[in-house]
This record gives C-alpha cells, sequence and structure tokens, in this order.
C-alpha cells in the first residue's frame, strides 16, 4: 500500500481525481480522521471534509507511481 496526501477541494477536482481513478485496477481509499471511503465514489467523497487535505491509500503498487504521476496537481507534501 502506498499513502499519499492529497488536496481535492473542488468540485472540478474531485470529478477529475475520480475519473483518474476509475482508469485503474485495484482499490482506492480516502481517509479523513477516521473516515474511510472508495477513492473510486463521488458520493463517498462528499462524505469528507475536503476543506483540508485528504490521504489516499493506493493498494494496488503496480500502478502506484502512475496514478501519483496523473494526480500531481492535487498532492500536498
Amino acid at each position: 500500500m502506498i499513502t499519499q496526501s492529497v488536496n481535492i477541494d473542488s468540485l472540478s477536482k474531485i470529478q477529475s481525481l475520480v475519473h483518474i481513478l476509475n482508469g485503474y485496477q485495484g482499490r482506492f481509499e480516502l481517509i479523513s480522521g477516521a473516515t474511510y471511503v472508495n477513492a473510486k465514489s463521488i458520493m463517498g467523497i462528499f462524505s469528507l471534509d475536503i476543506s483540508k487535505p485528504l490521504l489516499l491509500n493506493i493498494y494496488n503498487e503496480d500502478c502506484a507511481e502512475s496514478v501519483i504521476r496523473e494526480i500531481a496537481d492535487y498532492v500536498t507534501h
């Protein structure tokens, strides 16, 4: 599992992230505090506090580098 901090504080960023992740096989989770949701689910993401950076768990390590490259605009350090 690879974990990356991301900032998706707008509807367009959420839609873009979901679109990117749906292009990959495997499980992706977004975490806000103690809440975990499927990162491929727009409705799930709306249940999170997106005003702060979230953690993205990538469970398919074979595609993790590609995913991180595609979401580079949302990655926080």
